[in-house]
């Protein structure tokens, strides 16, 4: 129930909204307990059993001063002026009760979806915080899940019932009261018969929160495979894979129908089992009180009326009954948001952080090494290279040597696990973070873009940069004549991830949006690996501007893009096992050699 408390907690942000809700539910359970001894002269003038009382009674009891004042009424006006005036006063306490039931929901709006807004708004922040190695663990389909399904299961099953949490208590105690006024030993027979039919009900409910985790689980799988086919469509069908994801879907699917029909029966088993037994009781309640009146221990429009302050304690139990079941299921999903927000961040700016905003000496890797988690194998083991301002520097290796995590690890995407990272002879765990990253251009090997356009896409991230900044960076990435050629030009709306432009199109605009921060340091991760020769050539020829007067590293299978570089890390195994310029290590009889060998022979 820790889950149900953290939610709850969140009502302190809206305490005027929370108070009027709570005020109109307690006018409405006043009006509510009113209602119920209203009925006893209507049904005594009805059927002319009103006792009349002349003398003022002495006493507080309820039932003696309504017969005193329909005796005046009945006096002066008669008594079908007596019943017009116990009907009016129904149809009034009704309308009061029904007007502050609509308050209580009216103000409760702003409060169920203000919490769901902060629930959401914290969790896509909490999205935005965590580090990679969170999300190499993570299929992007459950987060998705957790974002859309289970903040709306919390919003159905949880805050929806908010309201019954703090309405039905007040009601349910005023018609107790009332029902003890009546007939104390009528009341607790009644409580022994609902007690025995509250006992079978919770039977019927075990371990259906246990059943709800693993129908949310289910979905969550379901969205992560149908986001993963969504994304590799185009090799599900070059492979001819279209029946085997087709099982694969079938398999999880089916999975969760027959966790959803067990959830979905056993939940609509609670309704018809609880009219039976509620049937059940008032069949019973109505012979023992038929027994009382005919015994003449009790007066029948007293009985009408406790029958009546029994239905409207029946009424919020259920709604209890109801409450219980669909919290069990926002729990199961709360359970699912809080694993997510309660994730820890290691990878955060210390204390008193400094702000670096410019880059005067040099990079320095000193012995680090790094591991993605504590039992791997490491990925990168004692480096150590001094990298100099303006200088190019380039990593070779094959895939999987450890070139794209030596260059994740200087904007602490993710932290060494050993050694020490400086820039300017600064620990970049010192540094602030926003200002450390802020000294970085980024160019990978996948072009990622967004849905929006081009403008948008080339000052990604900042508002502050003018068309005529944009284009100037476009100009520099050789983007400009592309850009200008489209119909709607720099406003044109490129889709999604930008597919509506070609691979190299969709570089050069990475490229220009590295451009227009002017960072000191660039990282050419593999930027032109997956281009065709032409779409190359452009690239080559505007990452050669970019890079002129800034420091520069560079991730390449090409030969042509490191040539030119100060200095060649060769990477195996997470080591360097080579270093220099292009012409001394092509005179070496070792791995660049065999390298630039293989490029010769492409």
């Amino acid at each position: 129930m820790q889950g149900l408390w953290q939610l709850l907690s969140r009502i302190k942000d809206y305490r005027k909204s929370f108070t009027l809700s709570i005020l109109c539910n307690i006018l409405l359970s006043i009006f509510t307990v009113i209602s119920i001894p209203l009925l006893i002269p209507f049904f005594q003038i009805l059927f002319d059993r009103l006792q009349p009382v002349a003398i003022v009674p002495s006493g507080s009891g309820m039932t003696d001063w309504i017969k005193y004042y329909m005796t005046i009424l009945i006096n002066t006006q008669g008594k079908e002026a007596a019943l017009i005036w116990v009907c009016s006063a129904l149809i009034i306490v009704f309308f009061l009760k029904n007007l502050f039931r609509y308050g209580a929901l009216y103000f409760m709006a702003p409060l169920r979806n203000g919490i769901i807004y902060d629930l959401r708004k914290q969790l896509y922040q909490k999205f935005l915080d965590l580090p990679l190695s969170f999300y190499s663990n993570e299929r992007k389909g459950v987060l998705m899940s957790s974002m859309t399904l289970d903040v709306q299961e919390v919003e159905w099953s949880i805050l929806n019932v908010i309201e019954v949490i703090f309405k039905s208590p007040i009601i349910m105690i005023g018609s107790i009261f009332f029902m003890f006024y009546i007939s104390p030993s009528l009341t607790l027979f009644v409580f022994i018969l609902v007690a025995f039919a509250g006992l079978i009900i919770g039977r019927i409910v075990t371990n259906l929160k246990a059943h709800s985790t693993d129908v949310q689980d289910s979905i969550a799988t379901l969205t992560s495979q149908v986001e993963e086919t969504l994304g590799g469509i185009r090799m599900i069908k070059g492979f001819n894979a279209e029946k085997y994801n087709a099982t694969k879907f079938d398999e999880e699917n089916k999975t969760f129908k027959n966790t959803l029909t067990k959830v979905v029966n056993k939940r609509d088993l609670a309704s018809p089992i609880s009219e039976f037994l509620g049937v059940s009781v008032v069949t019973v309640l109505m012979w023992y009180g038929s027994n009382l009146v005919f015994k003449q221990e009790l007066d029948p429009e007293t009985f009408f009326a406790f029958v009546f302050a029994f239905y409207q304690v029946i009424e919020p139990a259920k709604s209890f009954s109801s409450a219980y079941f669909t919290i069990q299921k926002g729990l199961a999903a709360m359970d699912r948001i809080n694993r997510i927000m309660d994730t820890n961040n290691e990878l955060v700016s210390i204390e008193n952080a400094l702000k670096k905003t410019t880059f005067d000496q040099n990079i320095t890797f000193d012995h680090v090494s790094f591991s993605y988690n504590d039992n791997d194998l490491q990925a990168l083991s004692d480096i150590d290279v001094v990298i100099g301002k303006g200088q190019v520097v380039a990593l070779v290796g094959s895939s999987g040597a450890g070139k794209s995590t030596f260059v994740d690890l200087l904007p602490r995407f993710y932290d060494v696990t050993a050694g020490t990272i400086f820039i300017d002879g600064v620990d970049i765990k010192e540094i602030e973070l926003a200002s450390l990253r802020k000294m970085f251009g980024i160019v990978s090997q996948d072009a990622i873009l967004f849905n929006d356009t081009i403008a948008n896409n080339i000052s990604f991230g900042e508002k502050k940069y003018t068309l005529e900044e944009i284009r100037n960076a476009a100009v520099i990435a050789n983007a400009d004549d592309f850009i200008s050629a489209l119909p709607e030009g720099y406003m044109t709306n490129i889709g999604d991830r930008g597919l509506k432009l070609s691979g190299g199109q969709r570089q050069r605009l990475t490229i220009a949006r590295a451009v227009l921060r002017n960072p000191p340091i660039l990282i050419l991760d593999e930027a032109t690996s997956a281009l065709d020769s032409e779409s190359e050539r452009l690239v080559q020829e505007a990452l050669q501007k970019v890079m002129k007067s800034r420091t520069t590293v560079v991730v390449a299978h090409r030969l042509s893009t490191i040539q030119k570089a100060d200095l060649i890390l060769v990477i195996e195994y997470g080591k360097i096992i080579q270093r220099g310029q292009h012409g001394d290590l092509i005179g070496i009889d070792g791995p660049y050699k065999k390298f630039v060998n293989m490029q010769s022979f492409a």
